[in-house]
């Protein structure tokens, strides 16, 4: 026997994981992951993952023992914003259009809440409605400490849209990274799988041939020296922190990434230790038409390094 359930409309283009913790919150992640191991996760009959995204009208399949879902709450309880809050959200929109907005996100700001912390751009949501009968959605995700470009979704049907777009990788991301060290190759490809690693909780990753595939360019566009290198940086899948642990693994890990590159990842003279990647630009297509193209500046620790190293970007991707 299994347990169904219909996604409602207000879920559309969310995570399975999240459509879960939002209407099951007595399913833990772990037993989530483990019936997607065991293809008893599904939607519409076909196995699932926790990432996938789900749309109204989809079937959700669950094993017997899951625990019922609560009714689909009538209003959100929302923490009313202040003015000054809801003055710095509005002041980190770069674009914005019938489909979409865009945020250049700065470090230290986390996307989704958690412990202990308070503030996080899903927080922020209400302030950027512009007139809009819906709140903007999440659609991808950026770590806490990686700056840049964050897309949104202004409606439901939005958010499933893009939301394909993200699943089918019909949309480019690049990122900019300061590397410790030059790698050996200007421009490569890493094809290195990755998992969680055992012991913490899937907050940290590392290479595993039985993980999943990941893939991600790297290209050199500027260097000072054998110190430092500028690099372009495309994620080609998109796993947690493939980038990051990607850099580490080919032993030049993004400069302020202790997570990954420990004491060798900090450089002295003055480079901050802040982490250095910043999602500069994204190209994705836009419902009904069009493309959506945007970048967006580096932070100021970001932009003060390479003004320190003396390092631009030649040969970015046009």
């Amino acid at each position: 026997m299994s347990r169904v359930f219909t996604v409602a409309e207000g879920d559309d283009g969310i995570r399975l994981d999240r459509w879960v913790s939002r209407n099951l919150p007595g399913v833990p992640f772990t037993a989530l992951a483990r019936w997607a191991r065991t293809g008893r996760l599904r939607l519409d009959g076909t196995k699932a993952k926790p990432g996938d995204r789900v749309q109204a009208g989809q079937v959700v399949t669950l094993p017997e023992d899951a625990p019922e879902a609560r009714p689909a709450p009538k209003g959100r309880a929302v923490r009313p914003l202040s003015d000054e809050e809801a003055e710095f959200a509005r002041s980190l929109v770069i674009h914005r259009c019938e489909h979409a907005l865009v945020l250049a996100k700065p470090p230290g700001l986390a996307v989704q809440g958690g412990t202990r912390t308070a503030v996080h751009v899903d927080g922020l949501l209400d302030a950027l409605r512009f007139g809009a009968r819906e709140r903007p959605r999440l659609v991808h995700r950026l770590d806490k400490d990686t700056s840049g470009v964050l897309l949104l979704a202004r409606s439901a049907r939005a958010a499933a849209f893009f939301g394909r777009c993200f699943a089918t990788r019909d949309t480019k991301k690049l990122y900019w990274a300061l590397l410790v060290g030059v790698p050996g190759l200007e421009d490569m490809r890493v094809d290195m799988a990755i998992g969680k690693q055992p012991g913490t909780g899937g907050e940290k990753m590392q290479p595993d041939r039985h993980g999943q595939s990941a893939v991600s360019r790297i290209r050199v566009m500027d260097r000072a020296g054998n110190r430092v290198s500028f690099c372009e940086m495309r994620p080609l899948t998109g796993r947690t922190h493939q980038l990051r642990v990607h850099a580490a693994a080919i032993g030049h890990p993004i400069v302020g990434d202790g997570k990954y590159g420990g004491a060798g990842a900090f450089l002295t003279g003055g480079v901050s230790r802040k982490l250095h990647l910043h999602a500069q630009r994204l190209v994705i297509d836009l419902p009904g038409g069009g493309r959506l193209d945007v970048t967006a500046e580096p932070p100021a620790h970001f932009a003060e390094s390479l003004a320190l190293l003396g390092l631009e970007p030649h040969g970015a991707t046009p």
